[in-house]
């Protein structure tokens, strides 16, 4: 198949680079021809990084780049048999760029979009044929990271959702597949990692560095909370859950944060700008944790129970299969065990004990069990 690419940003030249490396013509679109060039010298940058480390030869790296070619004119897509687009998470651009895809591409050409949690039905409905319309979500770096999260729309078609994941999986993705719901898989189960983190600084319970103490040190992350917000730019991040909390008729659970919010707009974005939760200029001292193990675990223990609840969630929704909710979170944001599999560990009566006792507390939503965890509880069964 030759594979088209609209966005030539990181994850754009990331999907570009992969769909090469396994024997794809590909051809890179942007409107912005700096752009394209960043992209190409990039690509070369890495490339010869891999031939340094002995994981691709010098003839490879020369065929690779030889099967990318860079246009700034869609027109260039015609030929293509699948174009996947990775531009801004905006609605209403998709849409019409996907009404513009129409209009070059063949009647057979998949047309799939990267978005992290936007409506796949949505974008499809602006197209003449939506059933060829796919969500195909990577996750960034897109060469690295194994997940790619596989979301057909209610008009794409059977044959549509199985060439996609055929092609990623042969690709040597690990492909999970994903209700068209917000978030899909990873950005929704994932939230409270991030959500109750936020909440719990916000009460006082412990700072930034304490969080991300307790929730590596002791429960095996690769990254705490704050550190990863900091990694993905807390204005992405930020964005995202805004967006699945609208998307969920503000559904509590999905609650932004203030203490977000307000480093998002005095432009902390994190690592990208020198400062977020931490300070990342030259001489900058980073805070120390309080290791007490005791506060360790009690953090650890309210954040890991509402990523439980969450998983479990998704799979009584149908939002995914208990395999692939597992699946997509230690391969799409390396946590150290599947969740479901986690709960089984746990024991899941005392799961459901500790969101009771916080809704309790609270008499917050966003504590509220899910149904089918009361239900194995009472029925004494477990994730398979």
């Amino acid at each position: 198949m030759k594979v088209g690419i609209l966005g030539a940003g990181s994850m754009g030249s990331g999907i570009a680079q992969v769909a090469a490396q396994y024997g794809h013509a590909v051809i890179l679109f942007d409107t912005n021809s700096a752009q394209l060039d960043k992209s190409k010298t990039d690509l070369i940058k890495t490339l010869e990084k891999l031939v340094e480390k002995q994981k691709i030869s010098a003839d490879e790296s020369t065929a690779i780049q030889n099967r990318i070619s860079y246009s700034n004119d869609m027109s260039d897509f015609k030929s293509c048999q699948i174009i996947i687009e990775a531009i801004i998470e905006n609605l209403e651009i998709k849409k019409t760029v996907f009404s513009q895809l129409e209009s070059i591409v063949s009647e057979s050409c998949i047309l799939a979009s990267n978005t992290s949690s936007l409506s796949i039905a949505s974008i499809a409905a602006a197209c003449k044929i939506s059933e060829r319309v796919i969500g195909i979500h990577f996750f960034n770096p897109a060469p690295i990271m194994p997940l790619v999260e596989i979301i057909p729309a209610v008009q794409t078609s059977e044959s549509v959702t199985k060439i996609s994941r055929e092609l990623i999986d042969s690709w040597q993705k690990v492909t999970v597949i994903a209700k068209d719901t917000p978030g899909f898989i990873v950005n929704r189960v994932a939230r409270p990692f991030y959500g109750e983190a936020l909440k719990i600084y916000e009460e006082g319970v412990a700072d930034f560095a304490t969080i991300d103490w307790a929730m590596t040190e002791l429960g095996g992350f690769k990254m705490g909370p704050f550190t990863l917000m900091d990694y993905i730019g807390n204005d992405v991040n930020y964005a995202v859950t805004e967006s699945v909390f609208t998307s969920f008729y503000f559904d509590p659970r999905y609650k932004p944060s203030f203490t977000q919010k307000r480093h998002s707009e005095a432009g902390w974005f994190g690592r990208k700008t020198g400062r977020g939760y931490y300070d990342y200029g030259k001489n900058a001292v980073q805070p120390e944790p309080t290791k007490n193990k005791h506060l360790g675990d009690e953090i650890l223990e309210r954040i890991l129970v509402m990523l439980i609840n969450e998983a479990v969630e998704a799979v009584f929704l149908n939002v995914a299969s208990a395999k692939d909710v597992d699946l997509a979170m230690t391969k799409g944001v390396n946590y150290p065990k599947g969740l479901l599999a986690w709960a089984n560990e746990i024991g899941l009566e005392k799961v459901l004990d500790k969101l009771d006792s916080l809704y309790a507390e609270y008499g917050e939503d966003r504590y509220r069990a899910s149904v089918l965890l009361r239900r194995m509880v009472k029925a004494n069964q477990v994730f398979a």
